[in-house]
Order: C-alpha cells, then sequence, then structure tokens
C-alpha cells in the first residue's frame, strides 16, 4: 500500500499513545509531515517524527510549508532549507564534529530528519551552500560528505545524494611548505580584487590534483569531498560558483507556488571569463566572512534573509552595490550576520527590517556572542508591531540562550582501593567516590586537540541530556510561525507574525 501523506493543519498537535487521545508523548508542529496509518473515531495512528502514535482528525489536513531549520550547531550555522515541493537545501553545518562540544553538528540532525522523520535510508540534498570558507561553516558539510567510512558510521543513513554544491569562491591556498593565503591578487576597474577563485567542477580537479594553485587544509578536503558526491542517478555532483549575478540558485528562479532563493551576495568584479571580488580593509577573516553568500527564499509575500558572516565592511559596501535598490534587502525574517558579532553595520540591520531575526551562536565558543548591543540592535531595527498593548515583532532569537556548559568524555577513572566496593546501584552512601578521581577530555568548539582534565567524582553533577536550541520558522507565504521546543515537557513556544511583502 502505498503511503498517504497528510500534514499539521494546528500550529500544536498532541501525539498520543492510545486512541482516546489520553496518554500525549509528543507535540507535532505547524506543517509537520504525518504518514497516515489508520483512523479510529476521531483520532488518527500516524508516524511523524520517528514515532507512531494517534493525533486529532481534525489537527490534519494541512499543507506542505516552507520550513527552514536553524539548527544549533555551538558556534558556527546551520541551516536546513525544505520548500513545498519537497526539495532540500543545506546552508553550511557548523564545525566537524571532532571540534563540537557536544559531538554534532547539521549532518546529525539532516540525518535524523532524512532517517527518523522522512523513513528513508538515504538523505537527498538538492543542493548544499558552502557560504565561505571558514570551518565553522563548512566542517558540517564535511562530516556529510566524508567518503571515510568511520565518518559515515555516524549517520543513520547509510547513502547521501547531493545534486549540486555552491561557494563563494575566495579560498584557501597553500602558501609555501606550511602557510596559506587567500590567493592573487589584481587591480580591476581601478579596485584591489581577489582574482584566484575557486570555480566549477573542472577548477576544483586541478586545485586538489597538485598541478598548479593548490587549495590548502581542511577546505582542500571539503573540496574532495565534494568531488566525491554523487547525485541521485550516481553521477557526479555538481560544484559552481555563486555571485549576485548568478541571480537565483540553479533550479530555485520564481516559478508559481514554488519557492524561490535569490543570491544577493558575494558582489563579482570583473567578467564571467575572469571573474574578481573585492578585496575589503582588513586582515583574511574580515574578507572570508565579507564574501559570505547571501540568499534570500521567497515564498508567497514571505521574505527570509540568510546573511552567512557578513561584516560591516561588507555590509557598507553592499549599501553601495544595492544603492537604489535596497529593498532587495528587506525581509521578514533575517539570520543575524556572525552569530550576534558587534561588527555590523547598524543602517544594514536598519535596510533589513525584519520582524524576526534569528542568531546562530554557541557554548563555550569564548566569542561572548550574541553581543548585548547586536540583539539591542536587533531589535531597534525591527519591524515593530503591536496588537492590543502587546509586542508581535520584532522578535529576537538564538539558538543558545544564555547557556554554557562543559561537557566532557569520560576516559578514565582513579578509584582508591578502598573506595573499590560494590555498591547498590539504587544508593551512594554520603562520602562514597569523595576521592575518586574522574578523567575528561574536554573539547571547546573549533580546537581540534581536546584537554583532559582530573576532576574529583564525589558531588559532580552530571549533563543527563541535551536539549538543542533549534528554531523553526515556517511559512504558508502569508502566515509566518516561529517555533522553539520548551525544555519542561516538549511542547512548543510558537509566535506568529505576518508577511509584509
Amino acid at each position: 500500500m502505498a503511503d498517504v501523506l497528510d500534514w499539521v493543519r494546528t500550529d500544536t498537535a498532541p501525539l498520543c499513545a492510545d486512541a482516546a487521545l489520553s496518554r500525549k508523548f509528543l507535540w507535532l508542529l505547524w506543517g509537520d509531515r504525518v504518514r497516515v496509518l489508520e483512523t479510529s473515531g476521531g483520532a488518527t495512528k500516524v508516524r511523524a517524527r520517528g514515532k507512531s502514535g494517534w493525533v486529532p482528525t481534525s489537527s490534519l489536513g494541512g499543507r506542505a510549508l516552507l520550513e527552514v531549520y536553524f539548527i544549533d550547531v555551538g558556534q558556527g550555522d546551520g541551516v536546513l532549507v525544505a520548500t513545498p515541493d519537497g526539495r532540500h537545501v543545506l546552508i553550511d553545518g557548523g564545525w566537524r564534529r571532532a571540534s563540537q562540544p557536544t559531538g554534532k553538528n547539521a549532518a546529525d540532525f539532516v540525518d535524523w530528519k532524512f532517517h527518523d522523520d522522512y523513513g528513508s535510508d538515504r538523505i537527498d540534498l538538492d543542493a548544499i551552500v558552502a557560504t565561505h570558507n571558514d570551518a565553522d561553516h563548512y566542517g558540517g558539510l564535511l562530516d556529510l560528505l566524508d567518503p571515510d567510512p568511520a565518518a559515515r558510521a555516524e549517520l543513520d543513513c547509510t547513502e547521501v545524494r547531493v545534486e549540486a554544491l555552491y561557494h563563494a569562491g575566495l579560498s584557501w591556498w597553500r602558501q609555501g611548505s606550511s602557510g596559506r593565503s587567500l590567493g592573487a591578487t589584481g587591480d580591476v576597474d581601478g579596485v584591489t580584487c581577489w582574482t584566484q577563485l575557486l570555480g566549477d567542477r573542472a577548477s576544483a580537479v586541478q586545485a586538489t590534483a597538485g598541478a598548479g594553485p593548490e587549495l590548502q587544509g581542511s577546505w582542500a578536503q571539503f573540496v574532495r569531498a565534494a568531488l566525491a558526491a554523487r547525485r541521485a542517478d550516481a553521477s557526479a555532483t555538481e560544484i559552481a560558483r555563486l555571485d549576485d549575478e548568478t541571480r537565483f540558485l540553479p533550479g530555485f528562479e520564481p516559478a508559481p507556488d514554488r519557492a524561490s532563493i535569490r543570491v544577493l551576495a558575494p558582489v563579482r568584479r570583473g567578467t564571467a571569463a575572469a571573474p574578481a571580488l573585492r578585496r575589503l580593509t582588513g586582515g583574511n577573516s574580515i574578507n572570508t566572512n565579507g564574501h559570505s553568500v547571501m540568499l534570500r527564499l521567497d515564498y508567497g509575500r514571505s521574505r527570509i534573509l540568510l546573511t552567512g558572516d557578513l561584516n560591516a565592511a561588507s555590509q557598507r559596501a553592499l549599501l553601495d552595490e544595492y544603492a537604489g535598490r535596497r529593498q532587495e534587502l528587506e525581509c521578514d525574517v533575517a539570520k543575524a550576520c556572525h552569530h550576534g558579532s558587534e561588527d555590523v553595520s547598524y543602517e544594514f540591520l536598519q535596510t533589513m527590517r525584519p520582524a524576526v531575526t534569528v542568531i546562530s551562536s554557541g557554548d563555550s565558543e569564548g566569542h561572548d556572542h550574541p553581543r548585548p548591543a547586536i540583539v539591542a540592535a536587533s531589535a531597534t531595527t525591527g519591524h515593530l508591531s503591536v496588537v492590543d498593548d502587546r509586542i508581535v515583532s520584532p522578535l529576537v532569537y538564538s539558538t543558545e540562550l544564555a547557556r554554557s556548559l562543559a561537557l566532557g568524555k569520560l576516559v578514565g577513572m582513579e578509584v582508591p582501593a578502598d573506595e573499590n566496593a560494590t555498591t547498590a546501584a539504587t544508593d551512594l552512601p554520603a562520602g562514597r567516590f569523595r576521592r575518586t578521581r574522574l578523567r575528561l577530555q574536554e573539547t571547546s568548539a573549533g580546537d581540534l586537540t581536546p584537554t583532559t582534565r582530573v576532576r574529583p567524582a564525589g558531588g559532580r553533577l552530571v549533563v543527563t541530556g541535551l536539549v538543542y536550541g533549534l528554531v523553526n520558522v515556517r511559512t504558508d507565504g502569508d502566515r509566518i510561525v516561529c517555533a522553539t521546543r520548551n525544555e519542561a515537557d516538549a511542547t512548543w513556544n510558537v509566535h506568529e507574525v505576518r508577511s509584509r511583502f
């Protein structure tokens, strides 16, 4: 029997253990896709989010929405887009698992989405976009694409298929025996520009083959993994560079009742045959961040702007480039630039004027993001809507709401002989294990080498689980719902705004 699919039409819907709907154990969200199993009276048995249970039949009968998942990857970015017609685009992925205190990144969420939620053994992505060549953005993408069986062992899905992979062009190139640079520069129409840009698949092959300029470090490893990736038909994954002249992500051009993806940055200098990117004043990080791919998702009247790690220098340049057409940068929802860093143009935020801002920031990452001034600026520049003396917008979300957890992997114990006696699992007498020492490996986000620490076991608090700060944004083209999971009872905190375009 073919699967019968339906969608939740109410803001939330309880998933219950019985047809009487008396034992709730999970809550579904507006637009959640369910697989219908059977119906009994006013209840329908479904499979959703990897679980089977009963929902009120009156909560079904909805339709597929544009879904945008802002994934809690700690320090870094990770965004999964699911369109109403069933296509999926993954934009960035956070650090690699080995550099994450939690050991999780966007690869794990995408794996859950396809394996548990959709019930598939294969991840099928229509596009992957690496917004720029910083490892806190492409690292999780490498975990997803890495052909090494050890990396794939972390995934429940047995295959990953990617139709196309896109990037900004600016790359890390090998310099000497151990250094790196962003490549050659040159004069383009009187402006100093980066002229050594990674391009299509042929360019990637040449840049990893050792004949001529060669990519460096983990960025080279990522590009090699992209070269090994395959489409659904087993042909080689397309690789291409994006800039504003691309206009729309290929395959996501405007069409009736479909979501489109507009490419707004980086802004290209030079020609199609010899593209270049303006060299921004400042160091390498100003340029890698400043030339992030910026995308705008449009569906119906709704606009969602994804800004990568744009900084003040690049934002001011973009305001100049979009002079006379700054409305292109306006949006309903914005992913905050660079994790809530203060290196942001206030005028650029005023131009975006989003009703909702989502900040992707992480625990234990040493950057103190989001900065208080940026949280305030996101509110003061956001679209103000007040109904019945209550603020509807602006709303400011963070994937990490002032949480900071030091997580350690237990690698050994030092137990004195007189404390080594067997103790009933239900009772630990006072003072037991007061001299036992725990050997832990703690990894801060971005660190490749964990730090080993020894802690006393007595009175030690134990992390028994994590509630990830996933921010869900969904729209039917007019109504926009933002939802986060309530840590106390697994219900949803839901806020609604209306599209303005």
